[in-house]
């Protein structure tokens, strides 16, 4: 029998929070409109037929048409607001299966970031934020060239989702001051 051993793995992640310009309800809405619901009934269709993968890769392509798919959703102020806190607050894990499949042939302990943690929110000033932890930062942790190599693609990807949505991107959300 093997030991087994435990590893720690510090690293360090930035958090993008981007004024997005707008109400939070019409920046939620549009975010949901853009980022549609994962497909579930689609999805468990292609499991029981046991899909090949182009056709795996076609639903995905079809579900999500600037990328993402939203795989969970709470409002959170909402929830908070029983509690007496003020706010508007949106929680979402956003993805797509068919990109985190290109990180979890090297490591399937990338599924600790995928899909992608994002947060609609208010600040203290009453800006709506879109936050979401940049995503070459989560994967670069697993110190494979080719994970880093997503990971920074999904960092395009992002910032093209925040295009779309008409939220201007500055330069600065690079860690290296370089878009890649």
């Amino acid at each position: 029998m093997s030991e087994r051993t435990a590893i720690a793995v510090p690293h360090q992640v930035v958090r993008w929070s981007i004024d997005t310009g707008t109400s939070f309800e019409d920046f939620r809405s549009r975010y949901e409109a853009a980022v549609p619901v994962l497909d579930l009934p689609r999805m468990n269709q292609l499991r029981a037929d046991r899909a090949d993968w182009d056709t795996v890769l076609k639903a995905a392509a079809e579900n999500a048409p600037h990328g993402f798919m939203r795989f969970w959703s709470t409002d959170v102020g909402a929830t908070m607001q029983l509690a007496g806190d003020a706010g508007d607050c949106a929680s979402y894990l956003m993805g797509n299966h068919t990109i985190a499949e290109q990180m979890y042939r090297h490591d399937s302990a990338v599924m600790l970031y995928a899909p992608l943690r994002t947060a609609i929110h208010r600040d203290a000033e009453g800006a709506v934020l879109f936050s979401i932890d940049q995503p070459s930062t989560r994967f670069s942790a697993f110190h494979n060239p080719a994970i880093t190599a997503v990971g920074r693609e999904l960092d395009r990807k992002v910032i093209h989702l925040l295009q779309v949505l008409d939220v201007p991107v500055s330069d600065t959300l690079f860690t290296d001051g370089v878009r890649r």
